[in-house]
């Protein structure tokens, strides 16, 4: 029913489960998220400040620009020079100009404190899915040091297409490697295989 290879060296087997431990605990990718969040939060600020600059500018040149509209009204009013009027246009169109630039620069800034705002959620979402798949993980560990402790097998989770293994003999400090192909064989025979070569121990 199942085929049996031969013996494996334990220490080997278990300095692979002591890497696969180290491998679980490793932090360095939630470090660099929260790296990366804070710069967010420091673009962020950053945006929000030349927002505030740019639209303290674009109300002093609204001001500018109906200070030239009174002049204009008030210098065709008293019937003033061509010149003086020229003048008069000239300032007026380079005001409304500065103030189409600032609008442009407003806009860019605004859309790049919204991708920043995008940014940081997706950030926090990466950072909370990480931490609850380290926690998951680390249950899953322990539960299958538990399992192995109480039944001294360490089961083969790479292949979900069969049912792989190893049996741990602690007294001759060996193990036993067991494998069963679902398809051709029901899941009491398994069982019930399993524990016979638990009980040889």
């Amino acid at each position: 029913m199942g085929d049996f290879s031969g013996k494996i060296d334990v220490e080997k087997l278990i300095s692979f489960s002591d890497d696969l431990v180290a491998v679980l605990k490793d932090q360095r990718d939630i470090n660099n998220l929260s790296h990366c969040l804070q710069q967010s939060h420091s673009l962020k600020s950053s945006c929000d400040a030349e927002f505030n600059d740019s639209k303290t500018l674009i109300e002093d040149y609204e001001k500018k620009i109906e200070e030239c509209k009174n002049k204009t009204e008030k210098a065709k009013a008293e019937v003033v020079s061509d010149a003086d009027m020229e003048i008069l246009e000239q300032e007026l169109e380079a005001e409304l100009q500065k103030e189409a630039a600032l609008m442009e620069e407003l806009r860019v800034i605004n859309n790049e404190i919204s991708d920043l705002e995008c940014q940081r959620v997706s950030f926090e979402e990466r950072k909370r899915n990480m931490k609850k798949n380290e926690k998951d993980e680390l249950r899953a560990q322990r539960m299958l040091s538990m399992y192995a402790s109480v039944t001294n097998i360490i089961p083969d989770l790479d292949d979900h297409s069969k049912i792989s293994g190893h049996i741990v003999h602690r007294d001759n400090k060996a193990v036993e490697k067991f494998e069963f192909d679902p398809t051709k064989i029901s899941s009491f025979e398994i069982c019930q295989s399993i524990w016979e070569m638990i009980n040889k121990q």
